[in-house]
């Protein structure tokens, strides 16, 4: 199996792109875009300074798109339209760079929680639509598994797997610091051999902290012998900054041989 690390970092969504500058440096082939604030790709300046970047250091590409305000399991029809048509977008531009977009997916109001069965076709309906797009333009958009956060979808194994079972143009993004927060990292293993991207990053189970690997208490050893063993592609690392990026570079070099 071949894996490929990347960095991303979602906390500097509102810096300079000279940060990504470093990116190599720290120790990683690619950037995952965060698709928000200063690096939306529906922005045309935004868009050509992302490119610049890429085509000027060589970093490979892969593209999480913004959530921000977004809700794909909105009862409120004009939001739940724009939902699909901002994620349909960014998936249609992501493909000049990537074929690899990760998606959130979405949460319930209390008017959603009473009608459960409506939302889950709902909120297949959108993916369905957003699978489109991705299959026209050669792109898998991926859906994300979610922390420990109140009213969202997918925080389950089996929630997630049956979300996009059958949707085509989409795979599963696995994402284990996530799955800690919620106690079924064990769960999402499980699903290596299936998913199509996947993030990683650190906590103590609690909180979705984004602390460099080896810095909280996921068993590291057991996770990379899972991914070494049943996963090929891109694994990104979501980190706080490039210190921290360098820290978890270091550290996954003891792990993958």
């Amino acid at each position: 199996m071949s894996v490929e690390f990347y960095f991303a970092s979602s906390a500097k969504i509102w810096s300079s792109i000279d940060w990504v500058y470093g990116i190599k440096d720290a120790g990683y082939g690619g950037w995952e875009i965060s698709a928000e604030g200063n690096y939306r790709l529906d922005n045309p300046r935004n868009f050509a300074a992302i490119k610049e970047v890429l085509e000027t250091t060589g970093l490979k590409a892969s593209v999480h798109a913004p959530f921000a305000d977004l809700n794909l399991a909105s009862m409120n029809y004009p939001i739940y339209r724009e939902s699909i048509k901002q994620l349909t977008e960014c998936v249609r531009l992501a493909s000049e760079i990537t074929d690899r977009v990760t998606i959130h997916p979405g949460y319930l109001s209390p008017a959603a929680k009473l009608v459960p069965d409506k939302i889950w076709k709902l909120h297949k309906d959108a993916l369905i639509e957003i699978g489109k797009t991705a299959r026209e333009y050669g792109v898998t958009a991926c859906l994300e598994n979610m922390p420990n956060l109140p009213d969202f979808l997918c925080m389950d194994p089996d929630e997630i797997s049956g979300m996009v079972s059958g949707v085509e143009g989409f795979g599963l993004t696995i994402d284990i610091g996530h799955a800690n927060t919620v106690g079924k990292l064990d769960g999402f293993l499980k699903l290596i051999g299936c998913a199509k991207h996947i993030h990683i990053h650190d906590n103590v189970g609690k909180k979705d902290e984004h602390f460099p690997i080896g810095g909280g208490n996921i068993d590291w050893e057991k996770v990379f012998g899972v991914i070494k063993k049943n996963y090929s592609g891109i694994c990104v690392v979501e980190g706080r900054n490039l210190e921290e990026a360098k820290k978890s570079s270091d550290t996954i070099r003891r792990y993958i041989q």
